[in-house]
């Protein structure tokens, strides 16, 4: 087979929020196909009309855009071989799935689910295949003037594929080696459902075929499909087109026993969705990785981290690094747990490491939403440099800068009033005087006066400092007091004083 272009794809279904799994497997996608020169193709996978949820493709596509991955084909943008929503596809599907039923490797089926029902009361876990089929309603069973009228008068019906019942069959996985299967053990795949739409089976093979995908990527979780993919793309002739696939490992919940799950995050108090889900149907509001504080960058860094790393030790990469340092051969086997500590250690060195240029336009976001007014551009990414070593999440901003911009409305009275003195009022007092004196409003002129002041009034140092932050951000946090107060700049430091200590004295 000659080399073809590298093309990879994601084929979500559109039936609720974007799982981190999910996004890592658009990630993967993403990087190897950027790294070989290739295409990412965005395909949605609507045939279950029964699990369509609107706004799921939209949401899809959102959460893609939030974090940097741009298809190059998609049902927005179209390509070559729109259309890209199955549900547009119908049509193509049923001439591949007849196809298969002429060559004797699929079937059809007329068992109404009233019948299957009793079939599987009837036996313990009933697998419609090579056991059962020869007792059940089906081409195989009827004879060929009695399929045609039942086909004739519209009959509803399934077209399923035949699976072979003593056949071991293997494929090489990029990630897993060979892996084999017995046939014999996989029961008869619907193909064609009753109301003419595929399934996921007939259809992933037909779309990876005709879009000309080199390279399939998913999780492991659909290894058990593998045989019905292999033989469909036998049976149709197209082995020698089949796409190389890699079977990405789970992420596991913290204790690493079993899949990650939303409930998992709702039980523990962390996202697992991109970006904030409402599922209207159910009424349900799924909480996402964007909403709480994260940058994508740091997202796509950690989601890359879960199963794969360079073999260096490095653990912080942009996009672009991870393009270049991706390989295949550095993603492992076992799942990755999740550990949401971790998390928020890379976005903390995301926005510890970010130009405050790049920073600004999120940062005030969270303070426009809380009522925090900025009329300084430049003021602002003063503020950002000063505090964004001290956030794990961009709503952290809140907390650590909105004092800049407003006085503290509350103070951390308990950790001044008990020890407060007549000597600390007087000097509070006097360093207002003496600050609006200074020459220059600058952190180290002010620290200089400031513990001149303290010495002089044979204060300790901690005793004055602590109410003095208070003063200035209404609580025990923040960056070094003065650089604080230089920033407020000399007016608006005296009147916090001035606020503080009518407060801490009454």
């Amino acid at each position: 087979m000659s080399e073809k272009k590298v093309r990879v794809r994601f084929a979500p279904s559109p039936t609720g929020g974007l799982h981190l799994g999910g996004v890592r497997t658009v990630l993967f996608n993403y990087l190897f196909a950027k790294k070989h020169g290739g295409d990412f193709v965005l395909r949605i996978e609507d045939t279950d009309q029964s699990r369509y949820v609107e706004g799921a493709e939209k949401y899809i596509a959102d959460c893609l855009a939030w974090c940097g991955l741009v298809p190059d084909e998609s049902p927005s943008v179209g390509g070559q071989y729109a259309p890209y929503r199955q549900s547009e596809r119908k049509v193509i599907y049923r001439e591949y799935a007849e196809r298969l039923v002429s060559q004797g490797h699929a079937y059809y089926a007329f068992d109404t689910p009233e019948e299957l029902d009793a079939k599987r009361k009837e036996v313990p876990n009933f697998q419609y295949g090579h056991t059962h089929r020869s007792g059940l309603r089906n081409s195989l069973t009827l004879s060929l003037q009695e399929v045609e009228t039942l086909l004739h008068n519209g009959t509803p019906h399934v077209i399923r594929i035949k699976m072979p019942d003593n056949e071991t069959i293997s494929f090489h996985d990029m990630i897993r080696g060979y892996v084999s299967f017995e046939t014999g053990l996989v029961d008869d795949k619907v193909l064609l459902k009753a109301d003419g739409m595929p399934t996921y089976h007939l259809a992933v093979v037909v779309d990876d075929y005709l879009m000309k995908i080199s390279h399939a990527f998913r999780g492991e979780e659909w290894l058990p499909s593998a045989p019905v993919h292999l033989l469909l793309w036998e049976y149709l002739g197209w082995k020698d087109d089949m796409p190389k696939w890699a079977h990405l490992p789970l992420i596991l919940k913290p204790d690493g026993h079993g899949k990650l799950s939303k409930r998992d995050g709702a039980r523990l108090g962390f996202p697992v969705y991109a970006m904030n889900w409402y599922d209207a149907k159910t009424d349900e509001h799924t909480p996402g990785f964007r909403e709480l504080g994260f940058l994508p960058g740091a997202f796509l860094n950690l989601l890359a981290m879960l199963g794969w790393n360079d073999g260096t030790g490095q653990e912080i990469f942009t996009l672009d690094e991870l393009i270049e340092k991706f390989s295949i051969e550095r993603i492992s086997k076992a799942g990755a747990k999740f550990d949401f500590e971790k998390a928020k250690w890379y976005n903390a060195e995301w926005i510890k490491n970010a130009p405050a240029e790049k920073l600004k336009v999120k940062v005030a976001e969270v303070l426009t939403a809380k009522g925090v007014t900025i009329n300084k551009e430049a003021y602002l990414l003063k503020i950002i440099d000063v505090v964004k070593d001290r956030c794990v999440l961009l709503t952290d901003f809140y907390q650590q800068a909105s004092y800049f911009f407003q006085c503290p409305k509350e103070y951390d009275i308990n950790s001044v009033k008990p020890k407060w003195t007549d000597v600390k009022t007087d000097f509070f007092n006097q360093l207002k005087d003496n600050f609006s004196h200074s020459d220059t409003f600058e952190p180290a002129d002010l620290e200089t006066r400031f513990k001149a002041l303290a010495e002089e009034k044979g204060l300790k140092l901690g005793d004055v400092m602590l109410p003095f932050r208070i003063m200035l951000v209404g609580g025990k946090f923040g960056p070094h007091v003065f650089d604080i107060a230089a920033l407020l700049g000399e007016a608006e430091t005296l009147k916090r004083i001035d606020k503080a200590l009518a407060e801490f004295t009454a």
